[in-house]
Formats: C-alpha cells, sequence, structure tokens
C-alpha cells in the first residue's frame, strides 16, 4: 500500500498567484492531491539510479535504431530522418530535459519502465515548485525530497556551450548567443512550462525570448521572431511527429537550417526515437528480461496480460488492457489511433486505500535530477491527479 501523508493543499487564489492555472480540472475537482507519498532514502536513490540506467539503455538503443535503420518499425515520419541523423551525430544537439514513466519503486514494489516523454514532457512546473510550495505551506522540510530540477536544467542549458560535464567554463566560451522559447497560444499549462524553461536559460546566463509558435517565422538562414531578430537556439513545445504530419514543409526547412548550421532545436530532433514507444521492444530485443524492462513486442502477447499502445501519444490516449483471453478489460479513446501500435506486459501501480493507482515520473537533465507522482486509474490519462513527495 502506498504510503501517504495527508496535508494542507494551496488555495486556488495562491496557485493563480504564482502563474498556475489549470489547477481545477474539467469534472470541477482538483488537480493537484492534498497528500504527498512518503518515500525512504533509499527509495529515493533507486529512482536516482533507475532513471541513469535507463537513459544509457536509450542512449545504446538509439544508436542500434540508427545503425540498422530500423525508423519505421518504431514509426519515426520519413521526413524526419535526416534530422534525426543529423543532430544524433553532433553534441551540439543537447538534450535538455525528459521525463521517465515508471511503475513501483515504492511499497517494496520493484521499478519497471512504462514510457519515456523525451521530446515534450510535461509536468515541469507542478514538480519544480509546486512541491517546495507544498512543503512550505505544510511547514515540513523543503528540503526532503528528491527534486534538484530547477538548478539541472539551468546547469544543462550551459552544456549547450561547454558540451561537458563541467559547466564552469560557459562564461568563458558563452558569446551573447540567444535561446527564442515558444508553445501554442492558449496552452496555459505549456506556455508556463515554456516560460520556465525559459527563466532556467535566462538564469544559466542565456539572452532568451518567448514567441507564440505561430508568430515564429523561418527560412533556410534560420529562426526569427515577430520582429525579425535571428535565434541560435529555438526551444519549442512541439512534438517532432507533428510537425512532420502537419506541417511538412517546416520540417523540410528546418532541416535545412540544420544543415545549414543556422539554429539548432532543442529538444533535438534525435529524441523522437526516445519518445516512441517502438523503442520499449528496441529496449527489450537488446535488454531481454532486464528488471527494469517489461516484455514488450509489435505483436499482441498471447496468454499475457498486457497493454497496448501507439507508437506516439499523450495522457494514456488510444490505450488498451487486454487479458491473458485477448479479450479488452479498458480501453480509452484519442486521436492516436492510426499510430502503429506496441504490446507491453501489463504491471500494476502501486495503490492506496481507495484503490487509486500511483505512477512515478523521473526527470533527466544530464543525470537523474526530480520525482513526482501521478494518481489515477489503470489507465493514467488527462484527469489523472498530481501528488507530491517527502523522503521520512
Amino acid at each position: 500500500m502506498v504510503n501517504l501523508q495527508k496535508i494542507d493543499k494551496l488555495s486556488d487564489e495562491t496557485l493563480d498567484k504564482i502563474g498556475f492555472t489549470w489547477h481545477t480540472d474539467s469534472d470541477g475537482t482538483k488537480y493537484v492531491s492534498d497528500e504527498l507519498v512518503q518515500i525512504t532514502q533509499a527509495e529515493a536513490e533507486a529512482y536516482y539510479e533507475a532513471g541513469n540506467e535507463l537513459y544509457d539503455m536509450y542512449v545504446e538503443a538509439a544508436e542500434h535504431v540508427i545503425d540498422n535503420d530500423l525508423f519505421f518499425d518504431l514509426g519515426i515520419p520519413f521526413n524526419l530522418v535526416d534530422m534525426i541523423k543529423k543532430s544524433w551525430e553532433n553534441d551540439v544537439h543537447w538534450h535538455i530535459y525528459g521525463r521517465f514513466d515508471l511503475a513501483g519503486g515504492i511499497d517494496g514494489k520493484p521499478i519497471k519502465l512504462i514510457e519515456f516523454n523525451a521530446d515534450t514532457p510535461t509536468s515541469l512546473f507542478e514538480t519544480t515548485l509546486l512541491q517546495w510550495a507544498l512543503l512550505k505551506e505544510n511547514s515540513m522540510d523543503e528540503d526532503s525530497q528528491f527534486n534538484n530540477l530547477y538548478e539541472a536544467i539551468r546547469e544543462n542549458f550551459k552544456r549547450l556551450i561547454t558540451l561537458d560535464e563541467d559547466t564552469s567554463s560557459f562564461e568563458n566560451h558563452y558569446d551573447g548567443w540567444k535561446i527564442l522559447f515558444s508553445s501554442v497560444e492558449g496552452n496555459d499549462e505549456e506556455e508556463a512550462t515554456v516560460r520556465l524553461l525559459q527563466q532556467m536559460a535566462t538564469d544559466a546566463g542565456f539572452n532568451t525570448h518567448f514567441e507564440y509558435l505561430q508568430n515564429v517565422k523561418f527560412d533556410e538562414d534560420g529562426v526569427y521572431d515577430s520582429g525579425d531578430n535571428n535565434y541560435e537556439y529555438w526551444f519549442k513545445l512541439y512534438p517532432f511527429e507533428d510537425i512532420a504530419h502537419d506541417e511538412p514543409e517546416l520540417a523540410t526547412t528546418l532541416s535545412t537550417i540544420m544543415n545549414n548550421q543556422k539554429a539548432i532545436l532543442l529538444n533535438p530532433a534525435y529524441t523522437l526515437l526516445f519518445q516512441s514507444k517502438g523503442m520499449l521492444k528496441v529496449l527489450w530485443d537488446l535488454y531481454p528480461n532486464h528488471p527494469l524492462l517489461l516484455n514488450t513486442s509489435f505483436e499482441p502477447l498471447k496468454e499475457t496480460l498486457h497493454v497496448e499502445k501507439c507508437v506516439f501519444g499523450r495522457e494514456g490516449a488510444n490505450t488498451k488492457i487486454i487479458d491473458t483471453n485477448g479479450d479488452i478489460l479498458t480501453q480509452t479513446d484519442g486521436e492516436y489511433d492510426n499510430y502503429k501500435k506496441v504490446y507491453q506486459e501489463y504491471v500494476e501501480f502501486p495503490k492506496d486505500t481507495l484503490d487509486s493507482k500511483y505512477q512515478a515520473g523521473v526527470f533527466f537533465s544530464y543525470e537523474s535530477c526530480a520525482l513526482s507522482f501521478r494518481k489515477g486509474g489503470e489507465i493514467m490519462d488527462n484527469m489523472s491527479k498530481f501528488v507530491g513527495h517527502y523522503i521520512n
């Protein structure tokens, strides 16, 4: 059973004041839970080690995909393959941050990889800021959590320049380069996420600017804001696969920009390999029976309770849980059903006394750097709740 501690919640007014406006879900329930998951120091360290090991495995798996031309198997759009290869070949294309979704890790259950949100991960604002605020509101030790996400990402922005673990030489090499940050207009959560990342980069020492996606301009010579200012880096919280399918001309232009070395895209194009759930099958092939992995195939798992997922999809959409006879136990609808499917062995999430399930999220920015949880049903969807944690 998950070890929970009841806490006083932050008021809507307080949340609004700090820029967290998506605190109430469409059914009127609160998105931020009024409880914390209590974990031990050993459990926190296990999550840290798991994230680091999984990232190394993903790097090996990505190299395997590129060397063996397995892009089609992963559902990668053909018009992004060249960008993926080029970004993979040069270290200047630095992965800023991602989030592993994990089962287990608490209540004695082993940690298992569910998927890796590597291209456009959210829950950043909640994990970075709200967990501190919740502990402070309840007069708890704010340092008793696995959470140095702000500092980790700030330092990782510096590695765009140093390309090295040691960031102390950043100021010696930084030449006033600028980062443009963009999100879709009208989505409060995504805009707050991007503006937080912008603040991290500003704190790192970069010149930064924010521009809504529809106002950004592109040509073969680079990326520009609405004032025609040119930028060396562009961070977009918009999925690469959506660019490939919905904006093919933009995909071609971005590839040209990269080839001409006129701008660097963040997160890099190769993170789409990590993002694809088809990589779960590649990982299982390369590391069969690894304790952090679940059996995954491109074919239904016979006589095995398993989960059908689309290689690309978000918020648990278009997901099915299938029993040992091949019958569907539960499923969700969504807009991703045209994507290729993968089939992953089912694992039960830790649960509380009301049978709510808990999924851990471990953020990775050069190394594992933060933990938070989502609470929901059998399939974590857009009605799942955010739950902070406390190291007891």
